[in-house]
């Protein structure tokens, strides 16, 4: 049996690779599972934010195996640094391959969230 991955932070989002998030060679886009990251940071963020979040920045992200269709895109974050306004996860993504229970990262970045008020302008963070 395999050792279970070493992941880092929550599962904060699973979705499965669909043909049509796919190219012509039954790759996923990486544009896509990096909307699926985003979606997990806004998620998490906006949890402890309690509230409205934007995506600041994206840093340091490099595809190290590609996505096939059929796959399970894991997406698990972490909360790493919360400041006044921003808070910043590192996110890391593995794919759980199709009909199987092999797990393989992907990829992960560090993702800055800012939280915004209802007239969109950035606002502090409150104390959990």
């Amino acid at each position: 049996m395999n050792n279970p991955p070493q992941v880092a932070g929550e599962l904060t989002l699973r979705t499965l690779a669909m043909p049509a998030d796919a190219n012509a060679s039954g790759d996923i886009f990486g544009g896509w599972v990096m909307a699926q990251m985003d979606l997990a940071s806004g998620i998490r963020a906006a949890e402890r934010a309690r509230g409205r979040v934007v995506t600041m920045a994206v840093k340091e992200m490099v595809f190290e195996l590609p996505v096939k269709i059929g796959d399970t895109l894991c997406v698990y974050t972490e909360i790493v640094k919360v400041g006044r306004t921003s808070i910043t996860l590192n996110v890391e993504t593995w794919a759980q391959r199709y009909l199987s229970h092999q797990m393989d990262k992907v990829t992960a970045a560090t993702f800055v969230m800012v939280a915004l008020d209802f007239d969109g302008k950035p606002t502090p963070v409150p104390d959990l």
